[in-house]
């Protein structure tokens, strides 16, 4: 750590503690060459993720727009909210585990219908109608199609 007071790159801690409730560390520093004191702090930095959208604007990531989301798929079915929260906690971790620092809008889309899937199929609907941006029946029928196909080969 380079000193503030004359810019040496050498000094010695002489106290380290946590805070923030652990998200940090502070630490005392003394200077070896003036022997000036100065106070650090230590963080973990949190790799910020971007959307990138459809159009090709970037805008932040924000794990509430995805649960919002599946909120207005799942209104008045019969789906906890402490379900819709736990798949958002996983698709956000999904993505951040990824390592990338840019994530397509549609690879989101994708990750929440495949979890709606599983969880209720007309919630999956739903979502898949505005996601898909379906604009007429004759789409809903082939996706209702789909997934009456697949419950017969999954009980075979």
């Amino acid at each position: 750590m380079k000193c503030p007071y004359c810019g040496h790159p050498e000094d010695r801690v002489l106290d380290s503690r946590p805070v923030r409730d652990g998200e940090a560390i502070k630490r005392r520093r003394e200077c070896l060459a003036c022997g000036r004191r100065f106070t650090t702090f230590e963080e973990i930095e949190e790799l910020k993720l971007m959307v990138v959208k459809n159009d090709g604007r970037r805008e932040p990531f924000d794990r509430n727009k995805v649960l919002r989301g599946m909120q207005v798929a799942c209104e008045k079915r019969p789906i906890s909210i402490d379900a819709l929260e736990e798949i958002a906690n996983d698709i956000e971790q999904v993505l951040i585990n990824r390592g990338d620092r840019e994530v397509r809008s549609s690879e989101i889309g994708e990750l929440v219908m495949e979890r709606l899937k599983q969880l209720d199929q007309v919630a999956y609907v739903r979502f898949a109608s505005v996601y898909r941006q379906f604009e007429d029946a004759t789409q809903f029928r082939e996706l209702v199609n789909m997934l009456t196909r697949q419950r017969r080969q999954q009980q075979k």
